[in-house]
């Protein structure tokens, strides 16, 4: 039995992963009223906004998940049948120099959505909650190891950041469990792609490698991240929303593990094809972060197995894409 909704609520979704979802749910469900609930802060751009504007069927709301009774009020005018939550504070380095605004924002602002969401699901037949999270919730693995994370791993964040996901997400599963709230969780990777904010590293590598600008990297650069391209990540949540699954959680990768320096190598070789790869040209390593995560990788099999997926996409055509939309589009965040 696949689900079908006619009001959907989207927490955080003029953001790089919430955005790409609000342009890709309409194609799936085509009569639904898509209502996209956002502070807009400074890792959103107007031109994002202005393009999200264009959808048939939608309607943005300025305001704050930290701000209860403005969540309260959006529950009640458009009792939604399907709620999507992506709003986070997702930047590590900011939890780590100022934490406060991710505990109210990532621990806070979820409770209150779950609030008002159980105290609606009583008069609904048809009702979901889909927590976007993050595999950094678990922690690290060994740099040199084959482990891989999968859904029962146990938690163990290293950051303010991902400490407060790993409570959200903790907080989902509660409110299922006392209050029968039907959810989904997925934990995703390193997500890359078009719109991203270009504090993330890969655009800002793009941006600086254009401006002939070495591009800062923590430690040694060995530290691994799985990646993902975000319209692919999307597709995995669409399609799981579509499904009659509830009451889980997927993670969600890409299979493709990097060290930082892999990354920068890569980015260099797409837009300087013709030039020698010299590290010490490309690359300033700058002191480590604190409490750095040394590796992360995904088993995504669970997932894979359930919507029948077996061919992935290819990473380097999802770069070369990524890296043809920021050469075509310096001015997005301007």
């Amino acid at each position: 039995m696949k689900r079908e909704f006619k009001s959907i609520l989207v927490f955080g979704g003029l953001g790089f992963i919430g955005s790409e979802y609000v342009l890709r749910i309409r194609n799936k469900f085509q009569k639904a009223k898509i209502i996209n609930f956002d502070s807009q802060n400074y890792a959103t751009s107007e031109n994002t906004k202005e393009l999200l504007n264009a959808i048939e069927n939608y309607e943005y709301i300025n305001s704050d998940i930290r701000d209860r009774e403005a969540v309260r009020s959006v529950f009640e005018d458009y009792k939604p049948d399907l709620i999507v939550n992506f709003a986070a504070e997702s930047h590590v380095d900011n939890s780590i120099e100022s934490s406060e605004i991710f505990i109210d924002t990532n621990i806070k602002g979820t409770y209150n959505i779950l609030e008002s969401a159980r105290k609606l699901q009583k008069n609904k037949s048809n009702f979901l909650v889909h927590h976007i999270s993050t595999d950094e919730v678990f922690g690290d693995l060994d740099l040199n190891g084959t482990s891989k994370f999968f859904e029962e791993t146990p938690y163990d964040p290293s950051s303010p950041y991902s400490a407060s996901k790993a409570a959200s997400d903790h907080l989902v599963r509660a409110w299922s469990r006392t209050y029968k709230l039907d959810y989904l969780i997925t934990n995703c990777s390193n997500n890359f792609g078009p719109r991203q904010h270009p504090e993330k590293l890969i655009p800002k590598a793009i941006k600086l490698i254009l401006g002939n600008k070495k591009v800062p990297i923590y430690g040694k650069g060995t530290n691994i991240r799985d990646w993902i391209f975000v319209g692919e990540h999307v597709d995995r949540l669409v399609e799981l929303q579509a499904s009659s699954i509830t009451n889980d959680t997927f993670l969600i990768g890409g299979n493709n593990e990097l060290t930082n320096i892999e990354i920068i190598q890569k980015l260099t070789s797409i837009l300087e094809p013709t030039k020698t790869w010299d590290l010490n040209e490309s690359i300033q390593f700058v002191e480590d972060r604190k409490g750095h995560d040394l590796r992360y990788a995904i088993d995504d099999s669970k997932l894979r197995k359930f919507l029948n997926h077996k061919k992935r996409e290819s990473f380097l055509e999802q770069l070369k894409q990524t890296v043809d939309w920021y050469q075509n589009n310096l001015s997005w965040w301007k």
